[in-house]
């Protein structure tokens, strides 16, 4: 729920193309729209970061698993109720 003259922020990913009308939710309520998504360049700064151990990632990767093991980090994302992130070490 947003309040008149509220802000109204989407930020997601998406794997096909989506369209939305968004007076239905900006008219009537004069709502600030801000969208978002990740920039190109994000992943190799990030993973960069995360190998060199500057970017901490206590509580938001909750498994690591070997390359070997892809089936079952695969079976943890796909159950979605014991994990949150799930990374594979080569």
């Amino acid at each position: 729920m947003l309040r008149k003259l509220g802000r109204f922020v989407e930020f997601s990913v998406f794997g096909e193309p989506v369209t939305v009308d968004w007076s239905i939710i900006g008219n009537k309520k004069e709502l600030d729209i801000y969208g978002s998504h990740l920039g190109p360049y994000a992943y190799p700064v990030a993973i960069d970061l995360m190998a060199r151990g500057e970017l901490r990632m206590d509580g938001v990767v909750t498994h690591f698993l070997p390359l070997e093991q892809w089936h079952e980090a695969l079976d943890l994302v796909i159950d979605g109720t014991r994990s949150i992130k799930v990374a594979i070490r080569p």
